[in-house]
């Protein structure tokens, strides 16, 4: 397990539920988190920020957090913020990343700047040509929140004018909505675990869902969605998958641990789709599933996560 003893880490916290649009998958990710950290002896106690306020984890004692929140208001900085403020190590990145890695746009612009692969895609607003957007990316095309996860708000457009309704859905979940190029060569997803040149990337995994997409069905209440490990790719096209999920996880400031997704185009080329920084821990969870494919089971992916809490 781990050379650390589970004494040092103190009184540990997990926070999960919260208040976002991802309450109900936070709820599932803590009580399995918390489960296994008392299992392996932690002193680990439940903590819903919707219930009480931060200031309390200070006040009675807390040493270590682990972050099992998701969405906005866990995962998008906020939290980090107000954890390093209170000076309370916590697992996962900071607060840049964590704000970056929220808001799919701007991770895509800055992956962009550093030279890595991403789909093309268009920011809309009310006023946009949707008829042109869809002439520019083509059809299917997918239109999605910029600042949410666990696939809410997300919609494939199959069919000629139907953009524009996807945008007002996609709108009701955040302002920055963005339309992207559909790439047809499957999904993939990279766990990430450690930091800076410690970092190390997991199998990855193929998703196979059998809807029409990978949407929150498929990744929280189905059972028929097929995870693929090891991924069915060649060897060096994994080992590619891996390096660049690594150097995408670099470039946004990441540290801890993290999930990269990606996509295939048709011909087979690789492009990042997006980072999670605070991936789910269900029992529908892809980044304990990578890691037990490495031989890691699941509360030794938990201690080792809160062994590598800090704070700024």
């Amino acid at each position: 397990m781990s050379a650390v003893g589970f004494q040092d880490f103190g009184k540990v916290a997990v926070l999960f539920g919260g208040t976002s649009a991802e309450r109900e998958v936070s709820l599932k990710s803590g009580a399995a988190v918390l489960a296994a950290l008392q299992s392996a002896g932690v002193d680990a106690h439940a903590f819903d920020p919707a219930d009480r306020p931060l200031e309390d984890l200070k006040r009675e004692g807390f040493e270590r957090v682990f972050i099992a929140l998701h969405g906005r208001g866990g995962e998008d900085g906020s939290v980090q913020g107000a954890l390093d403020l209170l000076g309370i190590p916590y697992t996962g990145s900071g607060i840049l990343a964590s704000a970056l890695a929220m808001d799919k746009w701007r991770t895509k612009l800055v992956w962009q700047a550093a030279g890595l692969p991403v789909a093309d895609f268009v920011i809309l607003d009310e006023d946009s040509d949707f008829v042109a957007v869809e002439q520019q990316l083509g059809l299917p095309l997918f239109v999605k929140p910029a600042n949410e996860g666990s696939s809410i708000g997300i919609s494939k457009v199959k069919t000629p004018g139907g953009l524009k309704a996807a945008y007002v859905e996609a709108a009701k979940y955040d302002s920055i909505v963005m339309a992207e190029r559909f790439l047809a060569g499957g999904e993939f997803t990279v766990g990430i675990l450690g930091t800076g040149k410690n970092a190390k990337a997991l199998p990855p995994i193929r998703i196979v869902p059998t809807t029409d997409f990978y949407d929150f069905e498929a990744k929280y209440l189905r059972d028929d969605t097929e995870y693929r490990i090891p991924s069915g790719l060649p060897v060096g096209e994994e080992k590619a998958m891996q390096d660049m999920a690594l150097r995408a996880y670099a470039v946004i400031g990441g540290r801890g641990w993290s999930r990269i997704d990606v996509m295939l185009d048709a011909s087979g080329k690789q492009y990042c789709l997006e980072a999670n920084t605070a991936p789910g821990m269900t029992d529908h969870s892809l980044v304990p599933m990578a890691a037990k494919a490495a031989g890691i089971p699941f509360p030794q992916l938990v201690v080792r996560l809160l062994e590598d809490a800090r704070s700024a």
